[in-house]
């Protein structure tokens, strides 16, 4: 996968916009219109900050089903999507917790989303909603009915889980590339806002062998320079929270920082990616 043909850089930030719980989830609100008008907030402040893609995903509905989410979800979150795409110009993502890949595929396809990330697209995970199989088979197959061309970001050995094989991270990144036919890998930490350790980031870019690996969780404006040493990519959202809490809204003042740093830390390698201009909808 060519990053630069997607993002307009060769090295993106993608943040991320957590949707306040959507229908059906035990904490739905009631009211569409209050998860929409945040989405747009968050975008917005995103896209103004800099970032070079964005992720939409239902992150407060947890506790999360492991497979298919209900129907109401699905339209929800395209509503939602539909609405941010007339914020902004920037390739989006789609994340449909805690691993309904196809709902994502179908959503993304749909809407015309560049991307999705799927949690678990191969191998099976011990999580808290049980135990979660890859059904990368059935993904890929779905993609293609779907004529799509939709790339497919896949964590390797994700966050808030336990692989039931050995955790070996050579084998798993290959397997998700070669195997599940990923056309990005992603590394986090044990949980959200934890970053990967560097020296598995940089035996993940080595096991990757030219796909590109993207940092999934805990990166900050203190060490995004030193995450970028060995990822091509960064996924990131609670560290762009105000005050750095992830139920607060994105801050645009952090996401500038962030970007900043990211930026600052190519300058001074003398390597700086091309960065893309950010551009909003009127």
């Amino acid at each position: 996968m060519d990053l630069y043909q997607l993002f307009k850089t060769r090295t993106p930030i993608i943040g991320v916009v957590h949707l306040l719980p959507l229908p059906t989830s035990p904490r739905w609100g009631g009211s569409l219109k209050e998860v929409i008008d945040r989405a747009e907030q968050e975008a917005t402040a995103l896209a103004s900050g800099g970032v070079n893609g964005i992720i939409v995903e239902n992150f407060f509905d947890a506790p999360f089903t492991k497979n298919q989410v209900d129907p109401a979800v699905v339209s929800a979150m395209t509503v939602v999507v539909q609405r941010i795409q007339n914020m902004v110009t920037l390739p989006i993502g789609i994340n449909v917790l805690r691993n309904d890949a196809k709902s994502a595929m179908a959503i993304a396809s749909c809407v015309r989303a560049q991307f999705i990330r799927v949690n678990v697209l191969t191998g099976v995970m011990a999580t808290d909603q049980g135990l979660i199989e890859g059904e990368a088979h059935q993904l890929l197959r779905y993609r293609r009915e779907l004529g799509s061309d939709v790339k497919i970001f896949a964590d390797v050995l994700v966050k808030h889980a336990r692989p039931l094989s050995s955790p070996n991270l050579t084998v798993a990144v290959q397997d998700t590339i070669e195997r599940g036919l990923a056309d990005a890998v992603i590394l986090s930490g044990w949980a959200t806002g934890s970053p990967p350790n560097q020296e598995d980031l940089e035996l993940a870019t080595q096991a990757a062998a030219g796909t590109p690996v993207f940092v999934g969780s805990g990166a900050s404006w203190e060490n995004v320079a030193t995450l970028l040493q060995a990822a091509d990519g960064v996924i990131v959202s609670s560290s762009l929270k105000r005050h750095g809490r992830r139920e607060q809204t994105i801050d645009p003042i952090r996401v500038s920082q962030f970007v900043e740093a990211a930026h600052r830390s190519w300058n001074n390698r003398g390597d700086r990616k091309s960065i893309s201009s950010v551009s909003l909808k009127s």
